[in-house]
């Protein structure tokens, strides 16, 4: 079937943007997603849950919420929107780079989460006897702890990008839904909704967004059976 043919250049945009959105999203949250699973995977520290509960906020609000504080923040007048587009030029408010920051935030827990759960399955005992035979904390994490929770990042890093390709909400509020700036596959699936006769585009990017979703669900699966083989094996 030449059916994804007859897409159009909005459409085809609109797709490109949005694997560009979810890209850019999982790359930057990857460093402080795994610090913070590292932190709550091993820190013992008062105020522990209270971070773990900032952690996954996103999960619970509505995205329309989390959108609207993202807007106030790291608007053109929010305090630090204001701050980094008067001394670095770095603008998000209804920039593309705005979808990839709220989508970052957006599937930040999912991929904390899945790093945590790795790390917590690590042997303490693998890590020791590498301590014992010199290796500093630096060399364990890469020789040691790194590769066992290899399996574990993947998959987050696959959870949040899925989430990123459907987010909605979060995006619109604090971005808009500007075509070829904005516009990714669920904004664009909205805006046909929205018009006569839209039915047909927004049902190929639909049908787009699914198989693109259900592809990164099925690796995370994959990525997390090998994990949980490794963890019995270790």
């Amino acid at each position: 079937m030449d059916w994804w043919m007859t897409l159009n250049h909005a459409e085809w945009t609109a797709v490109q943007l949005s694997l560009r959105v979810a890209t850019v999203a999982m790359l930057c949250s990857l460093p402080p997603a795994l610090l913070a699973a590292m932190v709550l995977a091993r820190g013992r520290f008062w105020g522990k849950s209270i971070l773990n509960g900032i952690v996954h906020m996103p999960l619970v609000l509505p995205p329309v919420v989390t959108g609207f504080v993202l807007l106030l923040l790291f608007g053109r007048r929010g305090p630090i929107g204001a701050f980094l587009a008067e001394n670095f030029g770095i603008v998000f408010s209804f920039r593309w780079t705005g979808a990839a920051l709220a989508c970052a935030v957006m599937g930040f827990p999912l991929m904390v989460r899945s790093i945590r759960l790795s790390i917590e399955a690590v042997d303490r005992k693998l890590e020791d006897a590498a301590a014992t035979l010199g290796a500093g904390p630096a060399w364990v994490f890469v020789t040691v702890t790194l590769p066992l929770i290899l399996p574990g990042i993947i998959a987050g890093m696959i959870l949040s990008f899925a989430k990123a390709m459907g987010e909605f909400g979060a995006t619109i509020t604090f971005v808009s839904n500007i075509p070829g700036e904005t516009q990714t596959l669920s904004s664009a699936i909205y805006a046909f909704t929205q018009v006569p006769g839209g039915d047909a585009g927004a049902m190929r990017l639909a049908v787009i967004s699914v198989v693109i979703s259900m592809t990164a669900l099925m690796l995370s699966e994959l990525f997390a059976a090998v994990a949980a083989k490794r963890s019995v094996a270790a």
